[in-house]
């Protein structure tokens, strides 16, 4: 399976541009995570692209992931990713216990926190952002308040990693991709 197959299969299911650019941000996320373990970039990028691909279509947690994951097997995807994108929500009864599933956990819900503090700067840009102005969001409840920081914490805790650390890596591969986030 290709990137481009990802792609296809993510805006097959996925009409909001935002959720989109959700999918490449976690797709930067989990690329620059890859490389840090030296780990397999693709796959990473693969799941990170499809992580959230049935979720406009199945937003319930009854559902989503779970109707994601029998789509990916009934389309013949390896049941790598397909664990790795059970693995993202918290409540989908795959253990954690590679650093691909770890890691997808960890990157998902900061990279909306991110995007949030880049939206209040003054040039709304992804560049402008330091990790000091993330961390300072995130200590603040009010701001986004529906990223969950209790699971960001919990990711950096199951990869090994500072808040910092994640926040680091997660800030500097979205600002690699800024031009196709927009920001």
């Amino acid at each position: 399976m290709t990137r481009d197959d990802a792609m296809q299969l993510l805006t097959e299911f996925t009409k909001n541009p935002n959720l989109v650019k959700h999918a490449l941000a976690v797709e930067a996320a989990m690329r620059a995570y890859a490389r840090r373990f030296g780990k397999d970039e693709e796959t990473w990028g693969l799941v990170g692209l499809l992580h959230d691909f049935d979720y406009e279509m199945y937003p319930d947690p009854a559902d989503h992931p779970f109707k994601g994951a029998e789509i990916l097997r009934e389309r013949g995807w390896p049941e790598e990713i397909v664990e790795a994108v059970v693995a993202h929500a918290d409540y989908g009864g795959i253990e954690r216990d590679t650093d691909l599933k770890k890691s997808i956990y960890a990157v998902d819900e900061l990279t909306g926190l991110i995007v949030a503090t880049a939206l209040v700067r003054p040039d709304k840009k992804l560049q402008s952002v330091k990790v000091s102005s993330v961390k300072k969001k995130f200590k603040s409840k009010g701001f986004a308040a529906s990223v969950d920081r209790d699971l960001i914490s919990r990711g950096a805790e199951e990869l090994g990693d500072s808040l910092d650390e994640l926040i680091e890596v997660v800030l500097e591969a979205m600002q690699g991709i800024a031009e196709e986030l927009e920001l």
